[in-house]
């Protein structure tokens, strides 16, 4: 799987033209799906999950002029034949994934197979927004905990072995200043990056690129 690991989405054109080498040819020749699921632990997550899949929100994702888009709500998997959801990820180029809640992500991509079944899939771009980036890392931190897991913690998927603080230096988020990234990294135990709504991190066969038209920050573990 190849990872363009994105604050709020893809904002500018350095972003963009990151997605399309990823892909390895133009949008409207690619299959998407959105994955809205992280919204839901938000307040207004269903009005958030709407925005998203009909690109009203500002984080430009299911909007850019996909082949095709289906709705992917991994909720929903556990009640469904597994050959029937698997394959319509198998005949994607690239899943679209919702911010929110990452820990509630994480939980409903371990419950509903979706993390497995990625592992099998090293072509599939994962574009991911804010907590779909997130999601990722081995960890986001318990400035980042909202929605507690059944095990508690603060433990994400682990597919890279950094953390991601997005939205840094946000006008409407003013507990996101660099100062605040640096405390928040101070109590991890693995490396992170700090990344404003302008950056991206690409991620393919474990190289890791900071894209960006904005401002950003590696602290070392």
């Amino acid at each position: 799987m190849k990872l363009l690991l994105t604050s709020a989405g893809v904002k500018n054109a350095s972003i963009k033209a990151a997605l399309i080498d990823l892909l390895g040819k133009p949008i409207d020749e690619c299959d998407a799906l959105c994955i809205p699921t992280a919204g839901y632990a938000n307040p207004n997550g269903a009005a958030g999950a709407w925005r998203f899949i009909t690109g009203h929100a500002t984080t430009p994702m299911c909007e850019l002029g996909w082949k095709s888009l289906g709705v992917l709500e991994l909720t929903a998997l556990p009640s469904l034949e597994r050959d029937r959801w698997v394959s319509w990820v198998q005949a994607s180029d690239v899943v679209l994934v919702n911010g929110g809640d990452a820990l509630y992500l994480a939980h409903w991509m371990r419950e509903s197979g979706l993390a497995e079944v990625l592992a099998t899939l090293p072509a599939l771009v994962w574009v991911g927004l804010s907590a779909g980036s997130m999601v990722m890392a081995p960890l986001i931190g318990e400035d980042f905990v909202g929605w507690r897991p059944p095990a508690g913690g603060d433990r994400a998927l682990g597919v890279v072995d950094f953390a991601i603080f997005p939205h840094l230096d946000h006008p409407d988020l003013p507990e996101n200043t660099l100062a605040d990234a640096e405390r928040w990294a101070d109590d991890l135990s693995v490396p992170a990056y700090a990344i404003d709504d302008q950056t991206a991190i690409k991620v393919v066969d474990g190289n890791v690129e900071v894209i960006t038209e904005g401002h950003w920050k590696f602290f070392p573990a």
